[in-house]
C-alpha cells in the first residue's frame, strides 16, 4: 500500500471516501428499513449490496487514478475532479433518499432529464418539500467534501507527498487496481433477487447507468409492435351533428383534484368527508369503478376534455401548440354556438396550463394571477383556497345571461394537492390517526363544500336545471399502502379509482349506477349522449355511459413516468405490469379490494394477454400522438416551401 500511494495521499483519499461510503450506504440502508413488511437479514444484505460494490468500486477508481497520476498539473486536475465528483455522487445519493421518501418511487436518469428541462415547473414543489433540515445536511456534505480530506491530513499527516520511485512489482499495481474498480462497479450494476423492485435494490447512480444505457426488460421479450392506424384514430377534422333531441344546455366540468374514490362518502359510506356529493350521489349517474387514464392533472384534463388518451411518455407534449392529436369538446361545442371557460385556483405557469386550455378550446381562462386574493388562503405551493374562484365565476355567468348563449365552463381545484394544507374557512376534523391523511381528508371536506357552493351559485343564478354537471378526480393519491406516496407512480387503486359522477336536474332524480370499470375517456361521449349530439369525421375510444356496458370491459392506466407501470381492469380482476422492474401483479378486487395478495402465479395465461393488450394500447397511443407531429411537421414545411 505504501508503495502504491503515500501515507498521506491514503489519508487524503480515505478521509472522503470513507465518509462518502458510510453516507451512501446509511442512506440506503434506512430505505431499506423501511420498506412494508419485515426485512430479515438476508433481503437487508441484498438490498445493500449494490451500494457496498459501487462505493468499494468508486473507491478503486480513485485509487488507482492517483496511483497513476502522481505529479504536475495532472494532479490537480485530478484533485478538483476528485472533490467534484464526490459531491456529484453525495449529491444524487440525497436528492434519490428524499425522492423515494417523498414519493416512493426511485429516480433514474431520465427523470432527471425530464425534471431539467421542466425546472421552472417543478422548483416550487422542490422549494416546499426541501427543509431546513435537508439544506443543513446537504451544507455539511458538500462542506465536508471540499474541506474534509485536507483537515485530516494536516492532523494525521504532514504533507501531500508523491512518491517518486515505485518498486518494480508495483508498477502494475495501478492497472490492477483499475481492473478491480471496474469489476466491483459492474457487480453494482445487478439487481437484488429479493424485495420488489430492481431499480430500488441498486444504488441511485449504478442505477443510472442502467436505465440510460442498458434496453428495458420488456423490450427484450416484446418487441415493438406494429400499429396500424385508420384515419377515424385521428379526429383532427370531427365536428358535431345535431339529431331530432339535441339540447343546446350547459356543461360544467369539475376538476376534482388528487382525489381517490375511497376517500370520498359516496363510494365509502365509512368516510364523512363529502356530505354534499353523497346527497349529489343519490341523484346522478355514478360510475362505481372508475379510473383515471395517467394519474397526472394535465393528463387527466386530457383524457375528459378531448376524449382521447394524453399521451403516455412524460413530457406535457398536450400543452405544446396543436399538441393534441383531436378537436376537443369545448372546440366542438363552439361550432355549435357555445362560449366556454376554464377557472383554475392553480397558477397558470405549471405545465403552461393556459395552452393546454387554448389547445381544449377554451376561449376564456381565469388562472390564479387573474383572480382577486384578499380574503383567500393560500392552499399550496401550486394556489389558493378553491373559494377563490367563486365571485369571478359569479361575475362571468352573470355576463353570460345577458347573452343567453349555451356554454363550457371547468373548474379546476387544487386545495387538495399535495402537501395538504387546510384553509380555515369550514374547519378541521378528526377524520383518521395519522396526521398527513386526516389532512388529506380534510381538504377533500373543504373541496366538498366548495362544491355545494358552487353548485348553490347556479341555482342562485337560475342556471342549474339547465345545466349538466360532470364532476371527476384527475387521480387518487397515495399514501405508503403499497409503498408509494402521491399519485404520478402509484398504479394501485389508491391511485387510480377515481369518483366519477353526471348530475343532471333532468335525469338520474332516482340515481344511476353504472357497474363496469370505466375510464375518463367515456366521459365526452356520455356528455354529448346527453346533449344529444352526433360526431361525423372521426371516433372517439369512449364508450356513453347512459347505454349498456359489457360486464367484461376492460379500462387501461398507465403510470406518469413512462415505461414504469400500467394496469388493465376488467370485471373484478386488475393486472399490473412493471416492465420487467419487478414481478407482474394480478388482484382479485371482489376477494382483495386493498391489493394485498398478488394471485399471479394463478394467472400465468391471462397475465400473457394482459400484457399484450397493454402494449398493444401504448404503441397505439404513442403511435397516433407520433403520427399527429409528423403531419403537423409535414404541414409546415409544405407552408415553407
Amino acid at each position: 500500500m505504501r508503495a502504491l500511494l503515500a501515507r498521506e495521499d491514503w489519508i487524503y483519499l480515505l478521509g472522503l471516501l470513507v465518509p462518502l461510503a458510510v453516507y451512501n450506504i446509511g442512506l440506503k440502508a434506512a430505505r431499506v428499513l423501511g420498506l412494508p413488511g419485515p426485512v430479515g437479514p438476508v433481503e437487508f444484505l441484498d438490498q445493500v449490496r449494490s451500494e457496498v460494490f459501487f462505493n468499494l468500486g468508486y473507491a478503486a477508481l480513485w485509487i488507482g487514478l492517483f496511483a497513476l497520476v502522481r505529479r504536475g498539473a495532472g494532479r490537480w486536475v485530478l484533485l478538483v475532479l476528485f472533490h467534484l465528483a464526490a459531491i456529484l455522487v453525495a449529491a444524487i445519493a440525497t436528492s434519490a433518499h428524499f425522492f423515494y421518501e417523498t414519493t416512493g418511487s426511485v429516480l433514474d436518469y431520465d427523470l432527471i432529464v425530464q425534471s431539467l428541462h421542466s425546472w421552472g415547473d417543478i422548483q416550487g414543489v422542490i422549494a416546499n418539500e426541501t427543509t431546513t433540515l435537508h439544506w443543513l445536511l446537504m451544507s455539511v456534505v458538500i462542506f465536508y467534501a471540499i474541506a474534509g480530506p485536507a483537515l485530516l491530513t494536516g492532523l494525521f499527516g504532514s504533507r501531500l507527498h508523491v512518491p517518486v520511485e515505485t518498486p518494480g512489482r508495483a508498477r502494475f499495481a495501478p492497472i490492477a487496481v483499475s481492473l478491480l474498480a471496474i469489476s466491483l462497479g459492474a457487480l453494482s450494476l445487478l439487481p437484488g433477487v429479493t424485495g420488489s423492485s430492481k431499480s430500488f435494490s441498486r444504488d441511485p447512480l449504478a442505477n443510472m447507468v442502467v436505465t440510460e444505457f442498458t434496453e428495458p426488460d420488456f423490450e427484450e421479450t416484446s418487441p415493438e409492435i406494429e400499429t396500424q392506424l385508420a384515419a377515424e384514430d385521428l379526429p383532427t377534422d370531427a365536428s358535431l351533428v345535431q339529431n331530432a333531441g339535441t339540447q343546446k344546455r350547459n356543461v360544467v366540468f369539475i376538476h376534482l383534484e388528487s382525489t381517490r374514490a375511497q376517500a370520498t362518502t359516496p363510494y365509502n359510506e365509512e368516510m364523512e368527508t363529502t356530505p354534499f356529493m353523497d346527497k349529489l350521489a343519490d341523484e346522478s349517474l355514478m360510475a362505481e369503478n372508475a379510473y383515471t387514464t395517467v394519474p397526472h392533472t394535465s393528463k387527466a384534463i386530457t383524457a375528459v376534455n378531448c376524449g382521447i388518451t394524453p399521451n403516455l411518455v412524460r413530457p406535457i407534449t398536450e400543452a405544446e401548440p396543436d399538441g393534441i392529436p383531436a378537436r376537443c369538446l369545448p372546440e366542438l361545442l363552439t361550432d355549435q354556438g357555445y362560449d366556454s371557460v376554464f377557472f383554475q385556483s392553480a397558477t397558470e405557469d405549471f405545465e403552461n396550463r393556459r395552452q393546454i386550455a387554448k389547445n381544449f378550446g377554451y376561449e376564456e381562462f381565469y388562472p390564479l394571477e387573474a383572480l382577486p386574493k384578499e380574503g383567500f388562503e393560500q392552499a399550496n405551493y401550486f394556489g389558493y383556497e378553491d373559494d377563490i374562484m367563486l365571485p369571478p365565476s359569479k361575475q362571468w355567468l352573470e355576463e353570460q345571461k345577458k347573452t343567453g348563449r349555451p356554454f363550457v365552463a371547468e373548474y379546476l381545484t387544487v386545495t387538495v394537492h399535495h402537501d395538504y394544507k387546510v384553509p380555515g374557512r369550514y374547519g378541521f376534523k378528526d377524520f383518521a390517526e395519522e396526521e398527513e391523511y386526516n389532512r388529506y381528508l380534510n381538504t377533500i371536506y373543504y373541496q366538498d363544500r366548495f362544491l355545494e357552493n358552487l353548485i348553490d351559485q347556479y341555482k342562485e343564478m337560475g342556471l342549474y336545471e339547465d345545466t349538466i354537471f360532470v364532476l371527476y378526480g384527475d387521480h387518487g393519491e397515495g399514501f405508503g399502502e403499497h409503498g408509494r406516496r402521491q399519485h404520478d407512480n402509484t398504479i394501485y387503486e389508491e391511485g387510480i379509482r377515481i369518483p366519477l359522477l353526471i348530475h343532471d336536474p333532468q335525469r338520474f332524480e332516482n340515481g344511476m349506477r353504472v357497474i363496469p370499470p370505466t375510464n375518463q375517456l367515456d366521459v365526452m361521449p356520455t356528455v354529448l349522449d346527453l346533449l344529444g349530439y352526433g360526431v361525423t369525421g372521426g371516433t372517439y375510444p369512449g364508450s356513453s355511459l347512459v347505454r349498456p356496458l359489457p360486464m367484461d370491459r376492460a379500462v387501461y392506466a398507465s403510470c406518469f413516468y413512462d415505461r414504469t407501470c400500467m394496469a388493465s381492469i376488467k370485471n373484478n380482476e386488475k393486472y399490473v405490469y412493471h416492465f420487467g422492474n419487478q414481478e407482474d401483479e394480478y388482484f382479485d378486487l371482489s376477494e382483495d379490494p386493498a391489493e394485498k395478495q398478488n394471485v399471479a402465479d394463478d394467472h400465468a395465461e391471462e397475465i400473457d394477454r394482459r400484457r399484450e393488450s397493454l402494449l398493444e394500447w401504448r404503441s397505439k397511443v404513442n403511435t397516433i400522438y407520433e403520427r399527429h407531429r409528423d403531419s403537423l411537421m409535414g404541414e409546415t414545411t409544405m407552408m415553407s416551401e
